[in-house]
């Protein structure tokens, strides 16, 4: 395999304001283009992880008794920075996650809004609370924890880690960020150059294995660990975090439904649902993952669905003719293809899209989307987690059989309900069991963004993101009680 090192980026550790190498690097391939080579990372050891949370710990005793205002402003000034970065940022994305390079700028601009909006928003959430009477006044104020360690995944790089080290930073703590090996380009540079704007040592970057997430997940400086990945790794952290009592947050993905009753329209219902089904390849923990069809309707709901589904055009996220890119890496595509293959042996499974570079095709981790069809709830298919371009439709044949089968799962994370009738979707949406549920759209709304929880329930998660919840979850509350007598 001939590989071209063209406009490689190399990536160190970032430590203390400084680029930290070190004596291994890896390389991170196009997962379009297996035969280019987008990058290489530096991969730290435990004694970097050492010396990261040391750093952060002694800037959080400085960056915590900085005013919020003036926090504020440092961040805002982060997000101008950024703003002008947003081409570059997205193409380098693309190149190393193979998502289209669409999809990675509106990465880039969600974590922008972020920044922005949370800003605001915690502006009303350190407003300071007070109780008093005749004998007492009591001041309950929030103070940060100290060192927080995000370890971020690869399939939504920039958006996710921006909404774990906004909230890190904006109530006053300090932040080691382990990107995924997979999508560790546009995050490191992104968050090299915000952390510049800032005192030294707030924002650090480590890099690595299995060495690395246990040196971080165990360190004793460490207050708080935020996941977004794997229930195994979550198990792990858990298991590392123990001995020092850490703070835990996960969002650890789900098997997310969409019920269509019998009352939808169907042309429309079944169009945006192939869209949040299939956006990024399959590879969101909020996509549609199972799609549940009254009996009566099945036949022609599922017809109706794969006609969406077969527009898309499926090539390499810098092609401006692609709407559908590869999977991201070697396992996720080796373990999105065995399902599929083994679906083939129960149900009936239909390929569908045009492919753009036929020449290119085993040059990259490509998969036609997939719709699986003719298939019973406790198969492997719609039992899975599958974060892949496939996705099964189950008919049922009512109301108590589709909540029965909806959440007979351990998941729990988003869930949407599409209906012509909004107190028949709103009874429906109250019985599944899930963080989210959309009725009639996904999880996400403009106005949702810094109002809605978002977590999961059950083994999709611990804890919550976004909104107040999200700024509670890196803060500690202190009351003050002033006993209004003079003491002799």
């Amino acid at each position: 395999m001939n590989i071209n090192q063209v406009d490689v980026k190399h990536v160190d550790l970032w430590i203390n304001h400084e680029d930290v190498k070190t004596d291994q690097y890896r390389d991170v391939v196009d997962p379009g283009r297996l035969t280019d080579i987008a990058g290489n990372v530096a991969q730290g050891r435990a004694h970097h992880v050492d010396q990261a949370v040391k750093t952060a710990h002694q800037a959080f005793l400085s960056w915590r008794e900085i005013t919020f205002e003036q926090r504020a402003q440092l961040l805002l000034e982060a997000a101008n920075m950024l703003e002008k970065g947003t081409n570059e940022y997205a193409t380098l994305l693309t190149k190393e996650t193979g998502m289209l390079l669409s999809a990675c700028n509106r990465d880039i601009m969600a974590s922008i809004m972020s920044i922005r909006e949370t800003v605001k928003l915690a502006q009303e959430f350190f407003e300071p609370k007070y109780a008093e009477d005749e004998h007492t006044r009591i001041m309950i104020e929030k103070v940060p924890l100290g060192v927080v360690a995000a370890i971020t995944p690869w399939n939504v790089p920039m958006g996710i880690a921006m909404g774990k080290v906004l909230p890190i930073l904006i109530t006053g703590n300090t932040v080691v960020l382990k990107p995924s090996p997979n999508a560790s380009l546009a995050v490191t540079l992104a968050f090299r150059e915000m952390s510049k704007l800032l005192p030294p040592g707030v924002i650090n970057i480590v890099h690595g294995e299995m060495e690395v997430g246990e040196a971080l997940t165990s360190h004793p400086l460490v207050r708080k660990i935020t996941l977004t990945g794997g229930e195994k790794t979550a198990i792990s952290i858990m298991k590392s975090a123990a001995d020092s009592l850490k703070r835990l947050h996960f969002e650890l993905g789900g098997n997310d439904p969409a019920i269509i009753l019998d009352d939808a329209n169907l042309e429309e219902v079944l169009r945006e649902i192939s869209e949040l089904t299939f956006r990024r390849s399959g590879q969101v923990c909020v996509a549609t993952k199972r799609i549940y069809l009254p009996e009566k309707l099945y036949k022609d709901a599922c017809e109706i669905f794969m006609s969406y589904v077969d527009h898309y055009k499926i090539g390499h996220g810098l092609n401006p003719d692609a709407t559908f890119g590869p999977v991201n890496n070697q396992h996720q595509y080796q373990y999105v293809t065995s399902l599929i293959q083994r679906a083939k042996q129960y149900a009936r499974v239909t390929e569908l899209g045009t492919k753009l570079e036929p020449e290119n095709w085993n040059n990259g981790y490509y998969i036609h989307p997939t719709v699986v069809t003719h298939v019973k709830n406790h198969q492997e298919i719609v039992q899975c987690e599958q974060f892949g371009p496939v996705v099964p439709l189950i008919s049922y044949k009512n109301e108590e059989e589709v909540l029965r089968m909806v959440n007979d799962t351990e998941y729990g994370l988003g869930s949407s309900v599409w209906t012509s009738d909004y107190e028949k979707g709103l009874r429906v949406a109250r019985k599944i069991e899930a963080g989210c549920t959309g009725i009639n759209g996904s999880i996400d709304s403009p106005l949702g963004m810094n109002f809605v929880p978002f977590g999961g329930v059950k083994r999709s998660g611990i804890g919550w993101e976004r909104g107040m919840s999200g700024l509670q979850e890196y803060v500690n509350y202190h009351s003050i009680t002033y006993h209004k007598r003079t003491l002799n």
